[in-house]
């Protein structure tokens, strides 16, 4: 199955955020990357807890109906119903939602950001001047991180007005256009810190990366 992130961007879309972060890049020494998730986490607590609330109400709708609401028929009915309840849950991960605080989908999208700074290998350009533009759609949420060389003259007020920017931009239904405005805003911030330099190699891949669960 293919999860959201892979379609949030059509084709066409996804070649303009190509080119913009090539025209961001091409006044300033950073690298900028951009990748957007499906979820930055499974959340396995929260997908246990409705499962076993939406069996509990299947469970007791059918002991009413079958007009058996003894607690012996009742806790077998809701045992049954876990597996199917746990089924329709992780489908429609929307049902999560109740059950996750907002502190947990913020650590996790901060968790997921940063390892997946790592693991797309964002720490290693010569000049440690690279910029992660995340996010993650279940959670609504857009993080954006700065490497050392970055961070040592950018203050992480500039990333986090940027990261509102974009996130009301997603929840307005502009996505494209404002992902793109705000590479170019990080390219404008990046070359006051950080030129161009004639030997300025493109270190990091410009295509949006994309990361959905099955």
């Amino acid at each position: 199955m293919t999860g959201k992130a892979d379609r949030f961007f059509s084709p066409q879309e996804q070649e303009q955020i190509r080119q913009a972060v090539a025209a961001a890049e091409a006044t300033t020494s950073g690298e900028i990357a951009t990748m957007i998730v499906d979820s930055s986490d499974i959340y396995r607590e929260a997908k246990v807890t409705a499962a076993i609330l939406l069996a509990a109400m299947a469970a007791l709708l059918m002991a009413i109906i079958t007009r058996h609401t003894t607690v012996w028929s009742y806790l077998p009915l809701t045992m049954i119903c876990y597996f199917p309840a746990a089924f329709l849950v992780a489908r429609l991960p929307q049902l999560l939602q109740p059950f996750i605080s907002r502190r947990r989908c913020e650590e996790a999208v901060r968790s997921r950001s940063v390892r997946a700074f790592y693991e797309k290998g964002l720490y290693r350009t010569k000049d440690e001047t690279g910029i992660l533009i995340f996010i993650s759609l279940f959670e609504h949420k857009v993080w954006i991180l700065g490497d050392r060389g970055i961070n040592a003259r950018i203050a992480p007020e500039a990333w986090q007005q940027l990261a509102r920017e974009l996130s009301e931009g997603i929840g307005s239904g502009s996505a494209c256009a404002a992902l793109c405005r705000v590479i170019e805003k990080c390219g404008e911030l990046l070359s006051s810190h950080f030129p161009g330099k004639r030997d300025n190699p493109n270190e990091l891949s410009d295509a949006i990366i994309t990361e959905s669960r099955d």
